[in-house]
């Protein structure tokens, strides 16, 4: 029994320093692997043959065009004539309204005043599509013939270069590196009741000529509506400065 006894006290010192030793090679081998680690990882420890990552020319695809995007407004007038009517165009932030430049669209409202007596204040939603690679400048629908169309682009000074091209097959407009962004927009329906589509001395059944320049933030259209017996009513808008970053990006 003594003998017993005293293996029983010796083997626990055994086995804890045994545990102790295996504890501290854990530890060491840990601070290697993490030396290691962090030796592959420091950009100045690279050799030459190492595979490299350039983050700096990985961006997120932009979701605004100028002052095109969403939460964007615009104010100014439209001229009918001799008459003027106050116009507010907002692009909201929600999945209604909102710039999709991979589908080169864009949709917001469009607010006038004084327009009609029955209704003092008008407001009617609209999608737009922006001129480049899916969207020509030839409308074909809405009644606009190729000869509308000239006629209606053609009003714009900066697109006389493209008057004689604009029709070629090979042709496509850039808009994202091009100072002008053209645009059609089409009012869809009266807000908030999208049920009425007809209010007397008014019509949207036409569209809108647009022509947005970037270093301006200014945007100019006519209107179109082919049994409108007053055709090229002007819209004439600027740019709200915004009171906030429209985006950022870390890097």
């Amino acid at each position: 029994m003594p003998i017993v006894s005293v293996i029983t006290n010796v083997t626990p010192e055994k086995t804890t320093a045994t545990q102790s030793c295996k504890h501290l090679q854990s530890k060491r081998r840990d601070k290697t692997d993490e030396k290691t680690f962090i030796k592959k990882t420091s950009l100045l420890s690279r050799h030459e043959n190492d595979l490299w990552v350039d983050i700096s020319t990985k961006r997120l695809q932009s979701t605004r065009l100028g002052a095109l995007y969403d939460g964007s407004q615009f104010k100014g007038v439209q001229k009918c004539g001799s008459n003027k009517y106050n116009v507010v165009v907002d692009i909201q932030a929600s999945s209604l309204c909102h710039v999709d430049l991979a589908a080169s669209k864009i949709s917001g409202y469009l607010n006038i005043e004084g327009l009609t007596s029955e209704c003092p204040e008008l407001t009617t939603f609209f999608e737009g599509e922006i001129i480049g690679p899916q969207y020509s400048f030839l409308t074909r629908k809405w009644q606009a013939q190729q000869s509308i169309d000239v006629l209606h682009w053609g009003r714009f000074p900066s697109f006389e270069p493209y008057i004689s091209i604009f029709n070629n097959d090979d042709f496509v407009y850039d808009p994202y590196n091009n100072d002008f962004i053209y645009m059609r927009w089409k009012e869809r329906f009266l807000v908030p009741d999208h049920r009425v589509n007809n209010v007397d001395g008014a019509s949207f059944a036409g569209f809108y000529y647009i022509c947005y320049q970037r270093s301006t933030n200014e945007i100019k259209g006519f209107y179109f509506y082919f049994n409108n017996h007053e055709w090229y009513q002007q819209l004439i808008l600027e740019h709200v400065e915004e009171r906030a970053f429209g985006s950022f990006e870390f890097r």
